[in-house]
């Protein structure tokens, strides 16, 4: 096993690479940066973070007629805005930026530095990548590691419930309520979330019991211990249900499909011939066989719920957290602090696949990773 860990390993060092290499081959490609984007707010053109995808004047993609030699612009200008402006101050820019650099240099300063987890700073906040990472990282860590523990924890009981019951009422009235969740968008459930219970209003229906921002409430430093958990189990209790709405539907049909295709299998069938109870059989016997695909999908739920797909919630419940930092950050051509993100996501993601495979040897200690090619 201490030879397969270390092969995987070892892999993640190319894996990696090509990954960071793909993105930034993909930035120098894509129109705006950071030059750009000095140089509209200095001329005033800098209409927002939105607006640079959009194809509004002030957007990359609407004025790319000004890069063109277009009526308003100047063919050998190297930057949008930049007519009019002394060429030392570009040049000023372009070293503080790094890019007086051709490509491949800065790509292998920046893989240097990433190996030594030196991010950097920020383009456009006065502070240090870690340090920007750490301040947002507590958001993401509450919605992604209790979102996923509370979708296990309900998911495969209930699935395994649904499995043994497969064809009752209990079976079809709990399939319908979690189709209907599945169907429904999180960003949705949100809103009517907010809307029912906390400070919207829906005529008789409104509630306002749950707060409808932050993390915490103001001055959570001075309160007591038990109700400093309670505050934040308060805050945190409609994102991680809007979050949590279609990771759980989809976990629970997993598990029960899972367990009812070991149900039918020989060996079943001679468990309860010698005689096992049914709580032996389930958890004895078919636990271990059923629950592999049910842990197969662990990494991409777990990425999922504490980076990417909170994005939205997090917007929505104006919680600060590093989905919506990614996001701001792509949109604002702040390449630190995008190439950090998009380096800790896979470093994680692919630490966490490692985790999921070792995993299989605790439920089926029959598994032997050393018997097959890497």
């Amino acid at each position: 096993m201490t030879a397969y860990i270390i092969r995987r390993l070892l892999l993640m060092i190319p894996t990696i690479f090509g990954i960071m290499l793909v993105s930034f081959v993909v930035v120098q490609f894509a129109p705006g940066g950071p030059v750009e984007r000095i140089i509209a707010q200095l001329s005033g053109a800098d209409t927002g973070a939105t607006s640079r995808i959009s194809g509004s004047a002030g957007g990359d993609f609407g004025a790319r007629g000004a890069l063109q030699g277009g009526p308003q612009g100047d063919i050998n200008s190297k930057y949008r805005g930049a007519q009019g402006l002394d060429p030392a101050f570009i040049k000023s820019l372009e070293k503080q930026f790094g890019f007086d650099k051709p490509a491949y240099e800065r790509f292998f300063i920046m893989i240097g530095n990433y190996l030594r987890f030196d991010f950097g700073k920020s383009y456009f906040r006065d502070v240090t990548v870690i340090q920007l990472i750490k301040e947002k990282l507590p958001v993401s860590i509450s919605l992604g590691l209790w979102m996923t523990l509370l979708s296990y924890l309900i998911s495969i009981p209930l699935g395994i419930r649904k499995a043994v019951k497969d064809g009752t009422p209990f079976d079809m009235w709990t399939s319908g309520i979690i189709i209907i969740g599945y169907a429904i968008p999180g960003f949705l459930f949100a809103v009517l979330l907010i809307i029912v219970f906390a400070g919207g209003s829906l005529g008789p229906f409104y509630l306002a019991i749950f707060p409808l921002r932050g993390l915490t409430s103001d001055g959570w430093s001075d309160f007591s211990l038990w109700h400093k958990i309670y505050d934040y189990f308060w805050h945190l209790a409609l994102p991680i249900v809007s979050m949590g709405l279609s990771a759980f539907a989809t976990l629970t049909l997993l598990t029960k499909n899972c367990f009812l295709d070991e149900l039918r299998k020989q060996y079943v069938l001679t468990a309860r011939a010698k005689g096992c109870s049914e709580r032996q059989v389930l958890y004895g016997h078919i636990f271990r066989n059923a629950m592999l695909l049910v842990v197969a999908g662990f990494p991409g739920a777990f990425i999922g719920a504490f980076f990417a797909g909170a994005l939205l919630i997090e917007t929505i419940f104006s919680l600060d957290g590093l989905g919506l930092l990614s996001f701001e950050s792509v949109l604002n051509r702040d390449y630190p602090v995008v190439f950090a993100n998009l380096y800790i996501f896979a470093l994680v993601g692919l630490l966490v696949g490692l985790i999921s495979d070792l995993t299989y040897t605790v439920i089926d200690p029959r598994i032997d990773f050393e018997t097959r090619e890497v």
